[in-house]
């Protein structure tokens, strides 16, 4: 059990790689790609994207959206609280210095 509160994120991204990468190198964090289709524009356009997963402490959000911000300031970016997580690594890893 998890008593430590987590949050989700997702984020759509055109620069869903760098995102990504981002996530494990500088946050120690694992994600999971999900394809997907967005939807946008007057005529409802749809186009196929990664979309970003990804787990982390109340306290690394911050640093979360200040990193995906450099790298998208247009990044749709959607945050859900977590009661409990189980099973995979939930555990943040440690980062290589």
């Amino acid at each position: 059990m998890n008593w430590q509160e987590d949050t989700g994120v997702t984020i759509v991204s055109s620069h869903n790689d760098e995102i990504r990468q981002m996530i494990i190198d500088n946050m120690g964090r694992g994600v999971t790609v999900y394809n997907g289709k967005r939807g946008y524009g007057k005529k409802g356009e749809v186009k196929e994207i990664d979309i970003v997963y990804t787990v982390v402490t109340r306290l690394e959000l911050n640093k979360l959206n200040t990193e995906i911000e450099k790298i998208d300031p247009n990044a749709f970016v959607v945050m859900s609280s977590i009661k409990e997580t189980k099973g995979g690594m939930i555990k943040k890893r440690p980062l290589k210095h």
